[in-house]
């Protein structure tokens, strides 16, 4: 049988693909002039980030107190071009009030808010150090915070999440998302780069960790591998559809320990210094300082 026999098959397949009906709501029609967001180039702005913000541990392993200052410059030159970049993808893709012919005003707008990120990455550092003490301090298997930055999962992905959750704060669409979504692909936590979280936060283990968009977490805080602090419920409008932006996750207070596989939904509290044993679902608020378990 010869390619040409299944031809009519072809084509009558690709008939039916380029229907519009067939597509609806599956396709993004490009303009001509506009980038698309790409995965890949956020993939190295990451690398590069953590190259800036773990330096020695992450890029060039050669570096020491001489020359950092100029291996850092080259890495966040590089960062801030190509994130602008990225930038402008990511408000041409949403495009709601941001033509996107390529124009110099908007490729500032895209560099006036690589820039601004790039004015956090200090204050980032100084918050990702807490998160390394605090995964350091709540391991005793742990040997040295290099094997903390190294090794765990939980920096990965809240290193990924903290960098997202600036990019968001700046009013930049679908970039965060994608990047908490490679932590996600690469650790097994799901942290939304909406929710808020405090100091010295860690998650021990961490595969199967799910943290809600409008979760709100204090400091000193520390989850166990499959935790949700998910949603209870997802409010209608009048034709059916999910209501966004309502507040619907839980807020954790400070010093609160949330053990493996507990599932914490709704905008409840669980109080400051409060515990929650595994495997429990928690849909009511719990008291500061109360230990929540399973009967026997």
């Amino acid at each position: 049988m010869s390619h040409k026999d299944f031809t009519h098959v072809l084509t009558h397949t690709v008939d039916e693909l380029s229907r519009s009906e067939s597509y609806g709501g599956l396709f993004h029609q490009h303009r001509e002039g506009e980038p698309l967001p790409s995965p890949p180039v956020l993939a190295e702005i990451i690398e590069l980030a953590r190259t800036i913000l773990f330096p020695g541990y992450y890029g060039n392993s050669t570096i020491n107190s001489s020359t950092i200052e100029y291996h850092i410059g080259v890495a966040v030159e590089k960062l801030f071009n190509l994130l602008a970049k990225q930038i402008l993808a990511g408000l041409c893709f949403e495009r709601e009030g941001f033509s996107c012919s390529a124009t110099d005003c908007k490729r500032d707008h895209a560099a006036k808010l690589a820039a601004e990120f790039v004015s956090e990455l200090p204050q980032l550092r100084r918050l990702l150090a807490t998160d390394v003490e605090a995964a350091y301090n709540g391991d005793p298997a742990a040997e040295s915070y290099g094997e903390v930055i190294f090794c765990y999962p939980a920096i990965k992905a809240i290193s990924n999440y903290r960098i997202a959750h600036i990019l968001l704060k700046l009013g930049i669409p679908l970039i965060p998302r994608i990047i908490t979504e490679m932590a996600h692909s690469e650790t097994g936590i799901d942290i939304h780069p909406g929710a808020q979280i405090g100091s010295h936060f860690t998650i021990d283990h961490g595969t199967g960790v799910v943290i809600g968009a409008t979760t709100i977490i204090g400091n000193h805080v520390k989850l166990y591998q499959g935790v949700t602090l998910g949603a209870r419920s997802f409010p209608l409008d009048e034709e059916g559809n999910p209501i966004k932006g309502i507040a619907r996750h839980p807020i954790i207070e400070d010093n609160v320990i949330i053990y493996s596989n507990a599932t914490i939904l709704g905008r409840i509290t669980i109080g400051q210094g409060a515990t929650i044993g595994g495997n429990i679902w928690v849909t009511e608020d719990v008291p500061a300082g109360e230990r929540i378990i399973q009967k026997s």
